[in-house]
């Protein structure tokens, strides 16, 4: 089991509950789609998985690792190792070029394979455009590149949140359709927050979030 989730609560101050005793599974190179309604805590869930923010109850692991353990340094180092993010803003960084964007994790985490990432260049379309800087792409290209980035460390867990809610039907279903084909051969697990029930089909399994519980 790579990512387990138990009886995780999680309140703001000042605010209702938020996730009120969630419990979830996602093996080695599994895909998993979370769906809900907006305000659901879709978003929290997956930030808590990325060890972004802290949980006042229960335990994540991830890899075996209890994430409640974690102090700051711990909890970047586990990011840094074993796990990517892309979100719907691209967060880019816009003084590097395309390359270079496309490498930055992997030289982080001290997995940088050139081949590996020149295929990732290939098959995102990505390699006439390698010397480009993000402000010189159009959203569909520039979230390309951030899946890229994500896929170039090979994470043992990708965590996406919305990656395709900045785009268009078209230029989401062919990036969403690269990344369930890279993380696959990747041997990447993906966990995906989506309100779409059409991306969610297209997973291994599904969860759906509503009131704060796994309904």
């Amino acid at each position: 089991m790579l990512l387990t989730i138990e009886d995780v609560k999680k309140t703001y101050p000042g605010a209702r509950p938020v996730l009120q005793g969630v419990s979830l599974t996602l093996d080695a190179g599994q895909t998993l789609a979370l769906t809900g309604e907006s305000g659901s805590g879709k978003s929290t869930l997956l930030h808590l998985a990325g060890a972004l923010d802290s949980f006042d109850a229960g335990e994540i692991r991830l890899a075996g690792t209890a994430l409640s353990g974690l102090d700051d340094t711990g909890r970047a180092a586990l990011r840094r190792d074993r796990v990517a993010l892309v979100f719907q803003q691209f967060n880019l960084i816009p003084s590097l070029t395309v390359g270079q964007n496309l490498g930055f994790h992997a030289r982080l985490a001290g997995r940088q394979d050139p081949v590996w990432i020149e295929e990732l260049t290939e098959r995102l379309g990505l390699a006439e455009l390698v010397a480009r800087y993000p402000e010189q792409l159009s959203g569909g290209q520039q979230q390309r590149v951030a899946i890229g980035r994500a896929l170039a460390a090979r994470p043992a867990l990708l965590l996406a949140d919305e990656p395709t809610g900045n785009l268009d039907e078209t230029a989401s279903t062919a990036v969403m359709e690269l990344m369930l084909d890279l993380v696959r051969a990747s041997g990447t697990a993906l966990f995906l927050v989506t309100h779409s029930d059409r991306i969610a089909a297209r997973l291994d399994a599904r969860a759906h979030l509503s009131g704060g519980c796994i309904a």
